[in-house]
């Protein structure tokens, strides 16, 4: 693994605030001018730390989702929606996820991958629904609607789903 590139950039400007952020392949840290050597060192390593933990938290691995699900089924769903495996998979271009009920499988598209967490879960929540009820009917839509979040979840995927169309239509 090579090493992180990091940037330091010092602001007169810039009296309090300490900021980071991801360019490329290099982290670029914003501290202010005066600032010391040792406190600069403290912060560039600091930030480096949230960085990745906030990325951590964005981008979860198949053990993340499955740990999700769990959490999800037992907090909405009286832990009665029992997954046998949760993972990511790249060939869903137009769905955000699937499930196989008999298998006890779901798979998450790679596409929401990044989007923010509460909308991560929604999709969980549509497909462990989908292992209690295979269908959209009536039953299916209230057990997703124990997610407070439900019905916010499904406007940020129709608006990035029209964001996307958009751009595809403008090549």
């Amino acid at each position: 693994m090579s090493p992180e590139t990091v940037e330091v950039r010092r602001s007169a400007r810039r009296r309090r605030t300490v900021s980071a952020y991801r360019d490329g392949d290099k982290t670029i840290v914003l501290l202010p001018a005066g600032l010391s050597r040792t406190d600069e060192e403290r912060w560039v390593r600091r930030m480096l730390d949230r960085l990745a933990a906030k990325e951590q938290r964005r981008r979860p691995t198949d053990e993340d989702l499955m740990e999700r699900a769990k959490e999800l089924s037992a907090r909405y769903l009286d832990g009665k929606a029992v997954p046998r495996s949760v993972r990511w998979v790249e060939n869903q271009r137009h769905r955000w996820g699937s499930c196989t009920p008999d298998q006890g499988t779901i798979r998450i598209s790679t596409r929401i991958r990044g989007m923010p967490a509460w909308v991560v879960d929604y999709v969980i929540m549509h497909e462990l629904v989908h292992l209690l009820v295979p269908g959209h009917g009536p039953r299916f839509w209230k057990l997703v609607e124990r997610y407070p979040r439900a019905e916010r979840a499904r406007g940020f995927l129709e608006g990035f789903s029209m964001a996307a169309n958009a751009a595809a239509e403008e090549y």
